[in-house]
């Protein structure tokens, strides 16, 4: 899919203006808070998932003497699906509601699907420096793209546990309930041997495609790879959802006394991890700046590729703020050899801009977004 057009009404600082992007790379520069990550937010809106920056639909509306406009809108024309397409997305008191080719629709969640994207920002950083459930985030949110099926599956589970939790608890006040724990733990058990079955077969197609990827971004002097860690131990390589469930089912009765003591889960795949390895040691751990970040690139740029293998459309892929921290010849790779994806990025650097071949270029200064002539860009390819 390819983005072609996107139009901002009353949204954040941004003034009423149409951006054509080019269906390579748009890199949008400024200096910091003139605008740039709202274009990119803007733009992920499309896909029908609340704002990356974790702000609430009634703060998207510019502000005016202080406070939050009660109304903005979105347009979009896109060419997907074979076809052109006009999207808008209206936020008004709070409230989501969308057109998706001239039809109405009530809802903003109407848009799920229309636009398939992939979006770094700097806190996805926190996928390599943070816990665990950063990680299990990162491979659930890819899955819910891919696979229709999954977030139900991923819903039933949680719920199972929250309400196996709610037993143990209980089971402390009333010891005759114990009993009902069999039933409980053959559900859990079953569910999360389907997620984690989903999960390891996930990492098994991205591996490849992170290994070559970051590959490119070190130009060859470095090496990454990710491996699943299931909380659920003694499953052999490339287990089954069946012996998932079977390994599952013995943990959960070999910690059944600890879990009712402490009155929780300890085991399962809501507390598995992926780790990342770069040179053979730990990502988290010993990873520079730059090596982080070209790691979470790396995953970032591959869950692109593989979403745009299993589904046929290609991604729009979103990086914000990514150059800082990488040298110049990560930066050459970002800006250079992505290609055949529609990319937007973000940065402050006028020099970083001076290192792009092709694409086009827009200058943001106090929401207002200044296109550079092509005929700039041919001179700049020529000196470069």
């Amino acid at each position: 899919m390819r983005v072609l057009r996107l139009a901002a009404r009353n949204f954040r600082n941004l003034a009423e203006e149409e951006l054509f992007p080019c269906e390579g790379v748009n890199v949008i520069y400024g200096e910091n808070a003139q605008g740039k990550t709202n274009l990119l937010e803007a733009l992920w809106l499309f896909t029908g998932g609340h704002s990356f920056r974790g702000a609430k639909d009634g703060e998207l509306p510019k502000l005016q003497n202080g406070e939050n406009a009660s109304f903005c809108a979105l347009s979009m024309d896109l060419y997907s699906e074979g076809r052109e397409q006009s999207l808008r997305l209206n936020i008004e008191n709070g409230r989501r509601n969308s057109v998706i080719n001239g039809v109405v629709k009530k809802t903003g969640s109407a848009l799920i699907g229309k636009v398939c994207a992939v979006i770094f920002s700097p806190e996805h950083l926190l996928l390599v420096k943070e816990g665990p459930s950063r990680r299990r985030s990162f491979i659930d949110g890819a899955l819910c793209q891919l696979k229709p099926s999954f977030p139900k599956l991923l819903s039933v589970y949680n719920r199972s546990l929250l309400q196996r939790n709610a037993l143990l608890k209980d089971i402390l006040r009333y010891p005759e309930l114990e009993d009902t724990l069999d039933v409980w733990d053959a559900r859990l058990a079953k569910l999360g041997g389907e997620v984690m079955e989903e999960r390891q077969n996930y990492l098994s197609k991205l591996t490849p495609k992170v290994r070559s990827v970051y590959k490119g971004i070190s130009q060859n002097k470095e090496t990454i790879d990710l491996q699943y860690s299931p909380s659920v131990k003694n499953l052999v390589e490339n287990f089954t959802a069946s012996q998932a469930e079977a390994q599952f089912l013995e943990e959960l009765f070999r910690t059944r006394r600890s879990d009712i003591r402490s009155g929780f889960t300890s085991m399962g795949p809501h507390r598995d991890d992926m780790e990342i390895v770069l040179n053979g040691i730990s990502a988290r751990i010993y990873g520079s700046q730059g090596q982080q970040r070209s790691a979470v690139l790396a995953l970032k740029l591959s869950e692109a590729q593989l979403l745009s293998e299993l589904t046929g459309e290609a991604p729009v892929i979103l990086l914000d703020d990514v150059m800082s921290e990488l040298d110049q010849s990560r930066q050459d790779y970002l800006l250079n050899h992505l290609h055949g994806r529609q990319v937007f990025l973000t940065c402050c650097s006028p020099e970083t801009v001076d290192l792009m071949k092709t694409g086009l270029r827009f200058r943001v200064e106090n929401g207002s977004v200044f296109p550079e002539p092509v005929e700039q860009i041919s001179e700049k390819e020529t000196t470069v």
